[in-house]
């Protein structure tokens, strides 16, 4: 196996791109701050959380309240949503004269995927809370800017001659037709995590709120009539979203300590906002109470399949109706917590696996899920904060059907890891199976769309564009090994780094000029709206789930000039495949696991450093194969994704970090296994 040593940070580079990320980030002016620790520390690393530690209604109020003062004093008229930490919509506001739509549009002048589509701007604003809210914890509080600097083609964005971020693709997670992400009850907050219409979020304007240090719920902010990202981070922006995001967030900001600028990934600080509470037009201490905004000024709205229209109280997270609970039995000493259906059942409890009699027990899946939370456990955290903090990981184990036999976290692991640890999973398990060329090719080809609102006459027209075939993305793959049965045959062991590195635009990734990998569209065609198999394989559901949405608004849907019957809700799959039920991640974290050459499933890890979930993984699953005896194990070298070279480049299988453990000089931790 390739095993890659990192060398130093790259600390010039940070000062070139100007990392702090706007000056907002060194001030606790607008925060609620727990009891200091004693060290300089804002004080909770994980452990602060409780059972009042939820948004209230007063809370959910004064943030519209102090979001619509900004918006009027802009002349910006937005909706704004309000979520729990668990992705309930707990509040949403719509101001008269509010944009009804965002247009998908990276800016990059792209045709295809979701470019040119309007969505619904309720649509767009609970993304971008949902993204803050799933990508922040009590050791790190990121926004829907950070998630658009690490998601895309370059990091830094702008840098052409960068690699790609290191969550390269995370947007096509949490889809509406996920099967692990929640559904609303129609009635109020219940466990999640819940799901998102249109997936995360890279375009600024979602906020995450704090309570005495404890993350409570996020919000997002829909006010410009674009959808899109911040293409480069050399500069600082004026965007009308977050301007009204962050005032709304006044009293409930994050410790400035864990902001995404006090934290670095590839060497290059994160990016939080480009403004500040001084930089706002309005001071938001002074906006007027929720209670005084009249009819003239907007009002609550419900929002079909995600909120009543009655503003509520969020859920606590870490407590049984929140969908997040300890286990101490199942995982003793270990600080453990599992997914949880709201009644105190775990949703996904170690079971037996599927697939034949080489199927992984439910003894192995536990022996799985203990070894891989105790090297996360050890492992030194690469996104939280204080510096010292174990990493917090979610780790998911699934067959070769893709059926979850497992699931356990960390105690502060962030939330959106649900969705993608099992995307990661499922796709190791996928691509080194000889079934993932035929199930490919099962995926029924598309057209893609772009659409136009008639707001007057109720009505959103779509019209079909370029087609693109799933089936040719296996053709593709082929030839670049080159390997005519790749796919096909299961003789190669890939991890997700492995086929995320043959997803990037570039191959190989960060060299400008290079041809694309063969599951990407060339550069010149490729944006963080169409990334080429990750969406295609997705984009009907999605697509299906947005008509849907439209006509439960009230509004005639037509496509190519016919207006079509009534949709009902997604199946809860994404693709038709149930191997990858909630489609495939494109970024490190997951490995295949063997028993005697055998491929009997994967296991994906997910929450902090791409390296650090690599690397949890891996070991884990080599530790579990040693307690058990050799039983199961990682896959043998020789079959490794790692022993490929094509077009001169070779793949990787895991990158593991340097010195990675707490308490520990131990180096290079995954050679030789």
């Amino acid at each position: 196996m390739r095993i890659i040593r990192l060398g130093a940070l790259l600390t010039s580079l940070c000062m070139l791109f100007a990392c702090g990320g706007g000056s907002n980030t060194d001030s606790d002016v607008g925060t609620n701050n727990p009891p200091p620790s004693g060290n300089g520390d804002s004080g909770c690393a994980g452990s602060c959380a409780n059972a009042s530690s939820f948004l209230t209604v007063d809370d959910v109020q004064k943030v519209i309240a102090q979001a619509v003062n900004e918006a009027r004093a802009l002349s910006k008229p937005a909706t704004i949503v309000v979520t729990d930490r668990v992705g309930n919509v707990l509040g949403a506001y719509r101001m008269t004269g509010a944009p009804p739509t965002q247009l998908v549009n990276s800016g990059r002048g792209i045709v295809g995927g979701l470019e040119g589509i309007p969505l619904p701007s309720e649509l767009t604003a609970i993304a971008k809370a949902l993204t803050a809210d799933y990508f922040s914890s009590e050791g790190n509080a990121f926004t829907s800017r950070t998630a658009g600097q690490v998601a895309q083609e370059h990091f830094a964005p702008g840098d052409i001659s960068a690699p790609s971020g290191p969550l390269f693709g995370v947007q096509f997670s949490q889809l509406p037709c996920s099967d692990l992400s929640r559904r609303f009850n129609g009635i109020g907050p219940d466990a999640g995590p819940h799901r998102s219409g249109i997936g995360l979020a890279a375009d600024p304007g979602g906020v995450p709120l704090y309570k005495a240090g404890v993350p409570v719920g996020a919000v997002g902010v829909a006010a410009d009539e674009t959808y899109g990202v911040d293409t480069s981070t050399a500069d600082i922006d004026r965007n009308i979203d977050e301007f009204i995001a962050i005032a709304g967030s006044y009293g409930f900001a994050a410790p400035a300590d864990r902001r995404a600028n006090q934290i670095t990934a590839g060497g290059l600080s994160l990016r939080y906002a480009d403004v500040d509470f001084a930089g706002l037009t309005q001071d938001p201490a002074g906006a007027p109470a929720f209670a005084s905004l009249g009819p003239e000024t907007g009002g609550v709205i419900p929002i079909p399949l995600f909120f009543t229209g009655t503003i509520v109280r969020g859920l606590a997270f870490g407590q049984v109706e929140s969908g997040i609970r300890p286990d101490p039995v199942n995982f003793p000493g270990l600080d453990a917590f599992v997914v949880d259906d709201g009644t105190g059942t775990n949703r996904f409890p170690p079971r037996d696996g599927t697939d034949g009699p080489d199927a992984l027990t439910a003894n192995e899946v536990l022996t799985l899920l203990r070894e891989s939370l105790a090297v996360a456990n050890r492992t030194r955290a690469q996104v939280r904060r204080p510096f010292g903090s174990p990493a917090g990981e979610t780790i998911v184990v699934v067959d070769t059907n893709g059926v979850v036999l497992g699931i356990v976290r960390s105690r502060d692991s962030l939330l959106d890891a649900v969705d993608v640890t099992t995307q990661k999973a499922r796709t190791a398990a996928f691509f080194s199976g000889d079934y993932a060329a035929a199930d490919i090719a099962s995926i029924a080809p598309i057209n893609y769309v772009t659409g136009s609102l008639d707001i007057a006459n109720g009505r959103i027209s779509f019209t079909s564009g370029a087609a693109s075939d799933p089936a040719d993305y296996v053709s593709a793959f082929q030839a670049f090994l080159p390997q005519s049965s790749a796919l096909a045959d299961g003789a190669i062991a890939y991890s997700n780094r492995a086929i995320g590195n043959l997803s990037r635009p570039f191959y190989p990734d960060g060299v400008p000029g290079r041809p694309p990998g063969p599951l990407s569209p060339p550069i010149e065609s490729w944006s963080v709206f169409k990334t080429g198999l990750e969406l295609d394989i997705v984009y009907q559901q999605t697509v299906a789930f947005l008509i849907y949405y439209l006509q439960q608004s009230g509004l005639t849907v037509n496509l190519d000039g016919t207006d079509l019957p009534a949709f009902t809700d997604v199946p809860t799959s994404c693709t038709g495949v149930d191997r990858i039920a909630n489609g495939i991640s494109l970024f490190g974290g997951s490995v295949p696991i063997y028993r005697n050459g055998v491929l009997v499933g994967g296991i994906g890890a997910s929450g902090d450093g791409t390296d650090q979930s690599d690397m949890v993984a891996f070991l884990g699953l080599h530790n579990a194969g040693i307690t058990l005896g050799g039983a199961i194990g990682n896959a043998p070298t020789g079959i490794r994704a790692d022993t490929l070279v094509p077009q001169g480049a070779r793949l990787l299988y895991v990158q593991c970090p340097q010195a990675p453990f707490l308490n520990s000089t131990e180096q290079y931790v995954c050679e030789g296994k």
